[in-house]
């Protein structure tokens, strides 16, 4: 079997949604909201990746992540570059990527514990379709009234700078540390897409393809694992069924058949293409 179907968690978070996104039940009324649904695999040993979904109402805090050599001197086996693919925002839907001008570790430091930091970063306007890719060290806040899809190095490690007044913890010393307090410069945008075959993200740490509907066989080299996002439509891969809302791995060899009018990603450790 070169097709796993993976395991969904809810993740309920004071700054999600009520209403989520088709292929996800909504939150029982009374119930707490929904932040987040991770895709979860059986195996012992952890992947390289993480897929999230996000729903938004208010901003999250500022955070920033490190790299892979600072990750592993503080005893974790990877820092955490990260994506977003935005499917839904609300008129005045933002993220926060880089600062707007060049700031010292002191000037960061002190930004972060007054709050005038929220005030210093990049607040970007952000539509359905758009794509951003995070680096280790950027310093990020989604905003509220968002849905996106989050691919991930996969590590449970955010340093917290700024969390609007909150009694969650913060992590000055390690985040000022690693953090990269500059304007944000995007990757170029990957060339070779086709119509059935568009090319999101093109490493350092992973790559993100979309695929539209129909047929097609993707092999992954020996003992790498690829990551099917249903974003919407139905199909099945190597005989496994699936739909919108769901997330498959894939290994080996896998033929793919995607109704007319799916949406979907495909996700994979490494910097360049299959």
């Amino acid at each position: 079997m070169t097709a796993t179907l993976l395991a969904t968690r809810r993740v309920e978070k004071p700054w999600g949604r009520h209403h989520l996104w088709p292929g996800f039940a909504d939150p029982a009324n009374g119930a707490p909201a929904v932040g987040e649904v991770w895709f979860q695999t059986s195996d012992a040993k952890a992947p390289e990746l993480l897929i999230k979904y996000l729903f938004t109402s208010e901003r999250l805090s500022v955070q920033v992540h490190p790299d892979d050599e600072s990750a592993r001197a503080a005893g974790y086996p990877r820092g955490k570059d990260e994506a977003w693919l935005i499917l839904a925002a609300e008129p005045d839907a933002t993220i926060a990527l880089g600062t707007k001008a060049p700031m010292s570790k002191d000037e960061l430091r002190a930004a972060a514990l007054d709050g005038s930091i929220v005030d210093k970063l990049d607040w970007k306007p952000v539509k359905a379709g758009e794509f951003y890719y995070s680096p280790a060290g950027t310093i990020h806040a989604i905003g509220g009234g968002l849905t996106l899809i989050e691919t991930q190095q996969n590590v449970d490690l955010t340093y917290r700078l700024y969390d609007y007044g909150s009694d969650r913890e913060l992590h000055l010393d390690a985040g000022v540390k690693v953090a990269d307090a500059t304007p944000f410069h995007p990757l170029p945008t990957p060339a070779g897409s086709t119509p059935d075959r568009t090319i999101l993200a093109e490493g350092p740490k992973f790559v993100i393809e979309r695929w539209p509907g129909g047929d097609r066989e993707v092999t992954l080299p020996e003992g790498k694992t690829g990551w099917l996002v249903v974003v919407a439509g139905e199909g099945a891969a190597d005989g496994v069924g699936w739909r919108a809302g769901e997330t498959l791995t894939l290994s080996g060899t896998a033929h793919i058949t995607a109704k007319a009018g799916s949406d979907l990603l495909f996700a994979y450790p490494g910097d360049k293409r299959l």
